[in-house]
């Protein structure tokens, strides 16, 4: 009955305290993809690159001339957003575009739970 709410594809999430540590030893990219004004009042996480959803398939797509290399270095990439809900749609997307090592970090608060430093 709510079929459309299951994956066959295998979790997409994200360990936080496992990327604050990759992240930290450059082994993973970190991406941001809120709005400007959710990253101007709340910070975002250390090192992360902001790449709000409205510009992501423009950003991350292999076709385009204005992928950012970030999304050609071959590290995992890993998305958050407020709560996990946009970032799960963006992960999704990325994959459906080819990029396999795309996964969900849910929100910015988890990266804080987790010790991961904000910046601002």
């Amino acid at each position: 009955m709510f079929g459309f709410m299951q994956s066959t594809a295998p979790s997409v999430a994200y360990d936080p305290f496992h990327a604050v540590k990759m992240a930290e030893t450059g082994d993973i990219t970190v991406i941001d993809i809120r709005e400007h004004a959710e990253v101007q009042a709340s910070g975002k996480a250390k090192g992360a690159i902001h790449v709000p959803l409205a510009a992501l398939r423009m950003k991350a797509d292999p076709a385009s001339p204005e992928q950012l290399p970030e999304f050609r270095n071959g590290k995992p990439v890993v998305i958050y957003c407020a709560s996990g809900g946009r970032s799960q749609m963006a992960v999704r997307m990325l994959r459906q575009m080819g990029l396999d090592e795309v996964y969900n970090l849910g929100g910015l608060a988890h990266w804080e739970m987790a010790g991961g430093a904000i910046t601002r």
